[in-house]
């Protein structure tokens, strides 16, 4: 374990100016703090914390960065706190020990949910200061570097995290050496026999070429020195994951792959770069469409580089990186190689460079976190952009736009401005008109075409790529929807106050609000148009001294505008907060009701439901409404969607013959006329047999799932009953959802 000394003489090396106190107090306090704390190796707990400071060294950062390594694990597994904290080491080093802290308390419904929220508070606190991503991709590195003693299901669970989120997220940060080992060690861990099986190749294949190697680096050296450049040659071999994901990308075998050796050429500048890479194309055949410039147009994450393959001295193919020193520190280090993260600052926060890519694309995802998403969604579009290849577009003006590989003219829309997206109805890719669907390829150039008061497709969430603009697709689709319900709100307000003869404006609503317990006008409108919100209360809200009415409180009641009846073509009523007339369709036929703004269908869910349940409703877009029982599992799948909900009442006409539909599961003894029992049995309590199927049948017993038609939920109850009666019948439920 290295030794306190030892610490600072490695920042000393790099900085001689460092505040050697903060980083010997650092160092004692972590280590009381930990104490006699053991890994699941055995090893001290501080080891860990220590380790992750020495990788920051390795990278040559400040003395403040390297004390919150020191100090990251303190809050979250100690009995140190942040007061504690920001009174010995001052409060900007503990606000990124807690940007650091795991969420430990939260009440998530999923793992799932809780990696999101972590996601979420890492991003949100590296926005303040990137410093935070630093420590916290050491201290991921670190925890890869030693997971073997883990159960196996953490291994691969904590290896999966890695490869899902940390991984490409050191990538999309430039920090390409961290990157490699993390994708290698997950691999390691998560498809051992595949990383086993190519390491070994590799091995045998360096050994077979390592003369070829030493001749490549050599020749090349020479040739360019002839030229008048001085240069650095070094070879490289691809790391076992890389390898595997392009044979898995590209379906090809070890044979198959042209690149399994790189060489880096670096040199002294740009212009340097170009004439190496000239000399290269004269000496060598150049491998058609292997060429990419990276100097002139860097990748998201500050990568600049100009690659090239040629076929080289023995006939093979070689792929060359050209660079200079510096693009060689931001290619291997990322933002930790940026002079703004090294300048002792400890203060104020380190903010976020204007000139970087990396940070363009981090403040983009952290947009996604003010859209109202779900953690699972978060995850989702994050993700996403995480793993995507780039393509490079350019606006007709010349603007250069980076989008993930698949992107659409939507997603390009949304990355120029939201309002562009929103605008959206068509597009030109380079002087054509296309459709927005269309893929878009590196070089286009794409027009969009905008018209005031488009309303973007629900459906272009499924063909957009990026998370912005799906985020911006879904608000979109929820505004509007606020929108429609905020007008009907509006509508039943004005006949509330009417009937009571009292004045109503939008304006009149503003100090209600709070009362109300919405923060803006529409909102309010939209509950009581949904019918969240009574419009009575709103009344009493504006006018506390008014006295209701008989004919107030049957509005309450539904007995009146406030609800209308939904009639069905079978004779069954519905009650729905107030609308405009209109018909609805059932089973073909058109009956008319009030309650909604156009011709909707009604119909009951797969499991039925009963006078006497508590009912609800559901928006099918384009199908109508469907009448589910309350305690139906079905309904779980739209919690996250309560726009779509309907508040809806029985309301049955006395004189009215009509069945309703009703399943329920029945186990019957596998014995000859048990089935001819049970029918009778139905038949006696006046109850009709609609379908029946088997489910499973046994030696001994026979699983069945029967849909009746009955007169309500009392007939439904005493029909079951008289099942259970019989001694054919071992059991017998009613099947919701």
């Amino acid at each position: 374990m290295m030794r306190q000394y030892e610490l600072v003489e490695k920042v000393a090396a790099y900085k001689p100016e460092l505040d050697e106190a903060l980083l010997n107090r650092a160092y004692v306090y972590a280590m009381q703090k930990h104490g006699s704390q053991k890994r699941a190796s055995g090893d001290p707990y501080f080891s860990h914390p220590l380790e992750v400071a020495a990788i920051l060294t390795d990278m040559h950062l400040d003395e403040a960065t390297v004390a919150v390594a020191l100090l990251h694990d303190t809050i979250e597994d100690t009995d140190a706190t942040r007061k504690e904290i920001d009174q010995l080491f001052g409060p900007k080093i503990g606000q990124l020990v807690e940007g650091l802290t795991k969420l430990k308390k939260l009440d998530l419904v999923s793992k799932k949910a809780a990696q999101a929220e972590n996601l979420r508070k890492l991003l949100l606190a590296i926005a303040d200061d990137i410093r935070v991503l630093l420590v916290k991709l050491a201290d991921r590195l670190h925890n890869m570097r030693t997971l073997g003693p883990m159960a196996p299901e953490k291994r691969a669970r904590i290896a999966q995290e890695t490869m899902d989120i940390y991984a490409p997220l050191a990538g999309r940060m430039g920090m390409q050496d961290m990157r490699d080992e993390l994708e290698q060690l997950s691999f390691r861990h998560l498809n051992l026999d595949a990383f086993e099986t190519i390491t070994a190749r590799l091995a045998e294949l360096k050994e077979r070429h390592e003369g070829t190697i030493a001749a490549i680096e050599r020749d090349l050296t020479a040739k360019l020195k002839e030229n008048g450049i001085q240069a650095s040659v070094s070879g490289r071999q691809k790391t076992a994951y890389s390898v595997f994901s392009k044979m898995q990308r590209k379906a090809l075998s070890l044979e198959q792959l042209s690149d399994i050796f790189g060489f880096r050429v670096i040199v002294d500048s740009d212009e340097a770069c170009y004439r190496t890479l000239g000399i290269v194309h004269r000496t060598w055949p150049m491998v058609p469409g292997r060429f990419k410039d990276y100097i002139s147009t860097p990748k998201q994450n500050d990568y600049r580089s100009l690659h090239t393959t040629i076929v080289g001295p023995s006939r093979q193919r070689v792929e060359l990186q050209i660079r200079t020193k510096d693009m060689h520190d931001v290619a291997e280090y990322g933002v930790a190689a940026h002079a703004l993260y090294k300048d002792g600052e400890t203060s104020g926060a380190v903010h976020l460079s204007k000139e970087s890519n990396a940070y363009g694309w981090l403040r983009r995802t952290i947009e996604l976190l003010a859209s109202g998403d779900n953690p699972e969604e978060f995850l989702e579009h994050t993700k996403l952009e995480l793993f995507q290849d780039q393509v490079f577009c350019f606006t007709p003006k010349g603007r250069l736009i980076a989008l993930p590989r698949g992107a659409t003219p939507i997603d390009f829309a949304y990355a120029v401005h939201s309002e562009v997206g929103d605008n959206c109805v068509g597009c030109k890719i380079d002087g054509r008109i296309m459709p927005v669907v269309t893929e878009l390829a590196n070089g286009d150039e794409v027009e969009i075409i905008c018209a005031k008061g488009q309303i973007p497709p629900q459906a272009w969430e499924n063909i957009a790529v990026t998370g912005k603009a799906r985020a911006a697709i879904r608000r979109a689709a929820r505004t509007q929807i606020r929108k429609q319900y905020s007008g009907i709100g509006q509508q039943i307000l004005d006949r509330t106050f009417a009937r009571a003869g009292k004045m109503y404006s939008r304006e009149a609503l503003k100090p209600l609000l709070g009362k109300l317990g919405h923060r803006e006008i529409e909102d309010a409108l939209a509950a009581v148009g949904r019918g969240e919100l009574k419009p009575t209360d709103v009344l009493r809200a504006a006018f506390p001294d008014y006295q209701e009415s008989r004919a107030a409180r049957a509005a309450e009641k539904g007995e009146d505008e406030g609800w209308f009846n939904l009639r069905t073509a079978a004779g069954m009523i519905f009650r729905v907060p107030g609308r405009s007339k209109a018909k609805a369709r059932t089973n073909g036929r058109a009956i008319p009701i009030r309650g909604a703004g156009e011709d909707m269908p009604v119909r009951f869910g797969p499991d039925g439901a009963v006078p006497g349940d508590r009912i609800v409703g559901i928006i099918d877009p384009g199908k109508g409404i469907t009448i589910y029982p309350i305690q139906s599992p079905a309904l779980t799948a739209y919690d996250d969607e309560p726009d779509r909900w309907v508040d809806v009442r029985w309301d049955l006409d006395e004189a009215m013959s009509e069945r309703f539909p009703a399943r329920i599961m029945l186990s019957a003894k596998n014995e000859p006329g048990s089935l001819a029992e049970i029918a009778e049995t139905i038949a006696i309590n006046d109850a009709n047999i609609h379908n029946l199927s088997m489910i499973s049948t046994a030696p001994d017993f026979t699983k069945m799932v029967i849909e009746l038609e009955v007169w309500d939920i009392q007939h439904l109850t005493q029909t079951l009953r008289q099942l259970r009666a019989k001694p054919c019948v071992a059991d017998v439920t009613r099947v919701n959802g």
